[in-house]
C-alpha cells in the first residue's frame, strides 16, 4: 500500500511539473495560434535562474528558504522577460505566417540550449534545495519527498489563477476576444498586441517557474533539462486539447500517473504508455480530451 501511495504522490507531482510547462504552451497556442517550441529553453532558463540565485545567497550546495522562495520570484521573472522579449521582437511580424513562427521558435529554442551550455557549462549540476524540502513527510507508511506537496500545490495555485485570469479579469477577455476576432477588438480602439505580448510572458513565466520546480523535483538541471521535458508538455497539449488549460491539467495528471507506475513496475513501459495514450486519443478524440473544434 505504501508503494501505491508514493508512486501515486510522485505521478501527481511529475504531473504538475507537466502541468506548469504545458500551461504555458497551451495558453499561447490557445489565444494566439502559436507553437512556441522556445518554450522549453524558457523552463532551462528558469531552473538556472533559479540555481544561480541560491548560488549567489546560499552557495551552491545548499539553499535558505529565503533564497529558495527568491529564485522562484527570479525564476519566473526571466521566463516572462525571454518570452516578452521573443514575442515582440521576432513573432509579431509573423503572426500570418504559422511555419515562419514554426522555424524562429525552433531556432531560438536550439540558440538558448547552446547559450546555456556556454554559459554554466555542458555538465549536470546539483539543484541546492532548503533542508525541509529535501526531507520527507510520512503518508500512510509512504515516506514522500516534501517538494512533492509543495509542487502539486503550485501547479493548482496556477490553475485557479489561470482560470480567474482569462474569464473574470479584463484583459483575460480582451485576449479572449482578440483571438476569437482581432480585427473587430483593433476597431473598438484596444491594443490587441500588448495583450498578445502579456499573454506570451504569462506563458513564459510559468514555463520558468515550472523550471524551478522541476529542478527541485529532479535535484539536477542541466542545458538540455527543458527540451527533454518539452516533448511530454507537448502531448499533454494535444492530449488536453490545444488551447484547453483545463485539458492540460487533466492530461498532466494521466500523463503523470501513466509514466510514473509504468516505469516503476517496468525499465521501459512508461514512455510506451504516455506514446500509446496519445496514440489512442488522436484516433478517438482528434481534437483532445477537452479540446475545442477549430
Amino acid at each position: 500500500m505504501s508503494t501505491i501511495i508514493l508512486l501515486t504522490l510522485t505521478g501527481l507531482a511529475l504531473a504538475a511539473m507537466y502541468f506548469l510547462l504545458a500551461a504555458g504552451l497551451s495558453l499561447i497556442f490557445g489565444l494566439m495560434d502559436v507553437l512556441n517550441f522556445a518554450h522549453g529553453a524558457f523552463f532551462t532558463w528558469g531552473a538556472y535562474a533559479a540555481w544561480w540565485t541560491i548560488a549567489q545567497i546560499s552557495g551552491e550546495f545548499r539553499a535558505s528558504t529565503p533564497a529558495f522562495l527568491l529564485a522562484l520570484v527570479v525564476a519566473t521573472i526571466v521566463g516572462a522577460v525571454l518570452a516578452a522579449a521573443v514575442e515582440v521582437g521576432l513573432l509579431r511580424p509573423l503572426y500570418q505566417r504559422p511555419i515562419y513562427q514554426v522555424l524562429i521558435t525552433l531556432g531560438i529554442g536550439l540558440a538558448l540550449s547552446q547559450l546555456t551550455a556556454v554559459i554554466w557549462r555542458p555538465d549536470a549540476r546539483t539543484f541546492p534545495q532548503p533542508r525541509w524540502l529535501a526531507d520527507t513527510s510520512t503518508v500512510l507508511g509512504a515516506r514522500v519527498p516534501n517538494n512533492r506537496f509543495l509542487l502539486i500545490l503550485a501547479a493548482l495555485a496556477v490553475l485557479a489563477g489561470m482560470l480567474l485570469f482569462l474569464r473574470k479579469t479584463r484583459y483575460g477577455l480582451i485576449v479572449r476576444a482578440g483571438a476569437e476576432n482581432r480585427e473587430m477588438v483593433q476597431a473598438l480602439g484596444i491594443d490587441v498586441d500588448r495583450a498578445f505580448t502579456l499573454v506570451f510572458a504569462l506563458g513564459g513565466a510559468l514555463a520558468g517557474l515550472g523550471g524551478a520546480f522541476g529542478a527541485a523535483y529532479f535535484g539536477s538541471i542541466d542545458p538540455q533539462f527543458g527540451s527533454v521535458n518539452l516533448i511530454f508538455a507537448f502531448i499533454v497539449v494535444v492530449i488536453g486539447g490545444l488551447g484547453s488549460v483545463t485539458g492540460s491539467a487533466l492530461a498532466a495528471v494521466v500523463i503523470g500517473l501513466a509514466q510514473q507506475f509504468g516505469n516503476y513496475y517496468t525499465t521501459w513501459a512508461g514512455d510506451f504508455v504516455v506514446v500509446l495514450l496519445l496514440a489512442v486519443v488522436l484516433l478517438v478524440r482528434p481534437n483532445g480530451l477537452l479540446g475545442r473544434l477549430r
